[in-house]
């Protein structure tokens, strides 16, 4: 299935404090007027506190969720099987044209293989990179999901090579750079400089 025609909806994925700074810049830029997507946010609960989850979505300027499946803490089996068994009914209600992803936390491996099963086409963001370390649970939910991914959007050009490496085709993978760093420069001006001298 061809997701660069006509996409309309878009569910988006966060899960781990890590994929908020991610997902700040993809959300603003799906909301923008003139987009032509309609967007809307999943929120796994995978690290949750609420104190915590209410300050990086006010100070990063990130929508509420219109879903939050509060999944919480568990081993790594346990939490990504309960993200998979919320996580379905999500989509068969909203039947969303895609499923974005973003980074390689539990959340990202697990809500990417509902999609493919249910033939929703995957969108992973930051994908292709590889610590080279399979001993990580992150490394085996990277590799899985670009295996997983209809689109893979990378930030630095050896993860194409990676992933050339692994066998996904040249044609998937765009080279979009570092949503990271979208978030720095968007918060720069409300940084507090450093009142310590070294």
């Amino acid at each position: 299935m061809a997701i660069e025609q006509a996409v309309a909806r878009i569910l988006c994925v966060v899960g781990a404090r890590p994929n908020f700074m991610k997902i700040a810049p993809i959300m603003r830029a799906f909301n923008a007027p003139g987009s032509g997507l309609q967007a809307s946010l999943v929120h796994t609960g995978q690290h949750y506190d609420a104190a915590m989850k209410h300050a990086f979505f006010e100070q990063l300027h990130i929508p509420e969720p219109d879903v939050d499946l509060g999944v919480g803490s568990g081993t790594h089996a346990e939490q990504t099987a309960q993200i998979m068994l919320k996580f379905e009914p999500v989509l068969d209600a909203q039947r969303p044209t895609a499923v974005l992803v973003v980074g390689d936390v539990n959340s990202t491996i697990a809500c990417a293989l509902v999609a493919v099963k249910k033939g929703i086409p995957v969108v992973h963001v930051e994908a292709g990179l590889r610590s080279g370390d399979r001993a990580m649970p992150e490394e085996i939910n990277r590799i899985l999901t670009d295996q997983l991914s209809d689109l893979l959007f990378t930030t630095e050009a050896s993860a194409a090579d990676n992933l050339e490496r692994e066998g996904i085709s040249r044609d998937k993978v765009h080279f979009v750079g570092n949503v990271m760093i979208d978030t720095l420069h968007y918060n720069l001006a409300s940084a507090t400089p450093s009142t310590h001298t070294l």
